[in-house]
């Protein structure tokens, strides 16, 4: 199942599985989660290559010359994918149908990496029983 993502520099994360990995599923959940004039850091996929088009600065860092270029690198987004799959491969597999909840479940754990998360569910269930 393909799965998009986007994260903030020092910052959070967002990630959906989407359909396909066309330029125009990307554009779209990008369009959706990325304000227009902001700078994407991508890597050298082709489908991002028409962000530029969309009203967004663009840069991309060829992975199979170099990890960093300056201020172009795309390593927050490398270190959510290791995040998510060191938590995801204790299951051996996942339902498809659950993977979604999985994988949202994995964003909010990195959202919170540095709270406690058991307060956190705490005070969440506590606003519910209101």
């Amino acid at each position: 199942m393909p799965v998009f993502g986007i994260i903030e520099r020092k910052g959070r994360v967002w990630v959906q599985p989407v359909k396909d990995v066309t330029a125009d599923t990307l554009l779209d959940a990008t369009v959706r989660k990325v304000r227009r004039g902001s700078l994407v850091y991508t890597d050298k996929y082709k489908s991002y290559d028409s962000l530029m088009f969309y009203g967004y600065g663009h840069m991309k860092i060829n992975h199979s010359k170099h990890f960093v270029r300056q201020q172009v690198y795309i390593n927050g987004i490398e270190g959510f994918w290791s995040f998510a799959k060191q938590r995801l491969m204790k299951f051996h597999g996942v339902d498809p149908h659950k993977f979604p909840m999985y994988l949202k479940e994995q964003e909010f754990r990195y959202n919170n990496r540095d709270k406690d998360i058991f307060q956190l569910v705490v005070k969440y269930l506590a606003k519910m029983k209101k």
